[in-house]
């Protein structure tokens, strides 16, 4: 049961390990694009390449569908980013319940946008927790459960796709282990949960108020998505890459070498994209496009 392009290494590895799998549930199919043509997720898409059976139910609260899942009679059910809701009747279905693939180190971290948030806050490590799922917001009992470090380096993008991989060789071995009775279900400390709201296209925008510090990781945690941004005379720029500098004063005044000041030290843009153009270098965005010293950004 999953949606999005961090599923689908995890589906692989299902598959290629000879598990049966008896069906693939995702998220209906979804108007995308210029034309608003409906299009498959990314898990669905490879759910059919490899021939298998895909059920796209918009909600699992109606009896049916309740119905439809008890009769696969499951041993587990594999659930990594599905992005609906699972009733008691669903978690309890299959003999080992509901077993989830989730992109933290829990407790910390619970809910729809562990990536980005790990990231924001400047946390030194990530990592996937195997969960076996219960009503609450990722509450569960811990199976396994290892580490990935952040670094000054690492986006939302990179991270993303080492935990993606990471949880595809940790359900096996939480399959393995629930199935030979090796893995014993740990339950999560009450110290150190975090909760991670959803992510929103308009979270990206850049506060110059906000420390330079704060800026460069939200340049890195939101890209790809939504991207980090700021406006000038309308128009929207996104910051692909940025570096914090020294130099205070009033936030939003740009100085040279497109550097803003912030609410503590500054920030230094390195790699933008305007609207329709491809990403360039600082410098050579300044060539094309004007924003003089002095100028007080939004």
């Amino acid at each position: 049961m999953g949606t999005p392009d961090f599923s689908v290494p995890i589906l692989s590895a299902l598959i290629d390990a000879g598990h049966d799998v008896a069906a693939v549930y995702s998220q209906p199919p979804r108007p995308a694009g210029r034309g608003q043509k409906e299009r498959l997720s990314p898990v669905h898409a490879a759910a059919v390449y490899r021939g298998m059976e895909v059920r796209t139910p918009k909600s699992l609260k109606d009896a049916e569908a309740q119905t439809a899942f008890a009769a696969l009679d499951l041993d587990a059910a594999v659930v990594a980013a599905y992005g609906l809701l699972l009733p008691k009747a669903i978690l309890d279905a299959p003999r080992l319940g509901c077993i989830n693939v989730h992109a933290s180190l829990l407790p910390r971290w619970r809910g729809a946008a562990p990536i980005q948030r790990a990231i924001l806050a400047g946390d030194k490590e990530s990592g996937v927790t195997i969960m076996q799922m219960d009503v609450g917001l990722d509450t569960g009992d811990m199976l396994l459960a290892e580490t990935v470090p952040i670094t000054g380096e690492t986006t939302g993008e990179s991270l993303h796709d080492a935990l993606s991989d990471l949880g595809a060789v940790l359900i096996l071995k939480a399959l393995d282990g629930l199935s030979d009775g090796t893995i014993t279900p740990v339950p999560q400390p009450d110290d150190g949960v975090t909760l991670a709201p959803k992510i929103g296209r308009d979270d990206g925008r850049l506060d110059w108020s906000q420390p330079a510090v704060a800026l460069e990781r939200a340049v890195r945690a939101f890209s790809p998505w939504p991207g980090a941004w700021f406006t000038h005379k309308n128009e929207r720029i996104k910051v692909l890459a940025a570096e914090v500098t020294d130099g205070a004063g009033d936030p939003g005044t740009v100085t040279g070498e497109l550097t803003i000041k912030c609410g503590e030290q500054s920030l230094r843009l390195t790699r933008v994209q305007r609207a329709g153009k491809g990403p360039m270098a600082a410098a050579d965005f300044l060539r094309g496009y004007e924003i003089p010293t002095g100028t007080r950004l939004d």
